[in-house]
């Protein structure tokens, strides 16, 4: 099998680990357009709080919509379909042709974070308006949407209290002391150890930084396989430690 190098940033793992197709779980939210988008919505109606969950380039998946599902359990969370209709293809992976290559790197290429983090602002003003109970807003992002969290966050037009990454593409270090709100990063064995640690040392804020060490790129995301218990397990607690993260430091 031929291993596609990293591209456009992203690491070895994130360009090569298949999802999983996962089946059988019933979503407890509903969809709705809001800002433009596509949205999925869970949570309960009276919260006052909101997250928005970037999901990774798999899209809708049943474990990224469990995931809001566990989030939703204080608060309200809202996933927008930013690749309109048209997530990555799961039969490209593993990239394991010179064609699929192509088409993963075009993909890449014409997704980039940059232009969801631009986007998140004026997005979120429309959730605001059409949910006006909330008043205080999270963000969570998976692998491609990891790096969404880091940009939104150190931009100026950021609007958001708390932060969370897992497994996030294209950490950079250097971004590190620009992010002026709590910060939660969970990483995979997968993503290089030497720039996680370098990340936390420029933390400036209320942070926490953990490795799940057995778990593969995307184990929160839509490459869990949930029929295993270890990753069923780990799965698990990468959501609630993001859940107390948030509890101790959403001001």
């Amino acid at each position: 099998m031929s291993t596609m190098p990293a591209t456009h940033g992203h690491n070895e793992a994130c360009c090569n680990i298949p999802p999983i197709e996962a089946s059988g779980y019933t979503a407890k939210g509903s969809y709705k357009q809001l800002g433009g988008m596509k949205t999925y919505i869970t949570g309960p109606a009276q919260a006052t709080r909101g997250i928005i969950s970037v999901f990774d380039i798999f899209g809708y998946t049943d474990q990224t919509l469990q995931g809001a599902d566990i989030l939703a359990s204080k608060h309200k969370v809202f996933m927008p379909d930013w690749f309109h209709g048209s997530p990555c293809p799961m039969e490209w992976f593993p990239p394991d042709t010179e064609e699929k290559q192509k088409l993963v790197g075009e993909f890449f290429g014409k997704n980039m974070p940059s232009g969801v983090a631009d986007a998140l602002p004026d997005y979120v003003k429309a959730v605001q308006a059409a949910h006006p109970a909330i008043t205080s807003w999270a963000i969570i992002g998976f692998c491609w949407g990891g790096k969404v969290v880091e940009l939104v966050t150190t931009g100026s037009s950021n609007l958001f209290s708390v932060a969370a990454a897992a497994h996030p593409a294209m950490v950079d270090s250097a971004m590190a002391d620009k992010i002026p709100v709590p910060y939660v990063l969970l990483a995979s064995q997968e993503e290089p150890e030497d720039a996680i640690k370098d990340f936390e040392s420029k933390l400036k804020v209320p942070h926490h930084v953990e490795v799940f060490g057995d778990q593969v790129h995307g184990w929160m995301a839509a490459r869990a396989d949930l029929a295993d218990p270890r990753v069923r397990e780990e799965y698990a607690r990468g959501y609630q430690t993001v859940l107390r993260f948030f509890d101790k430091e959403w001001k």
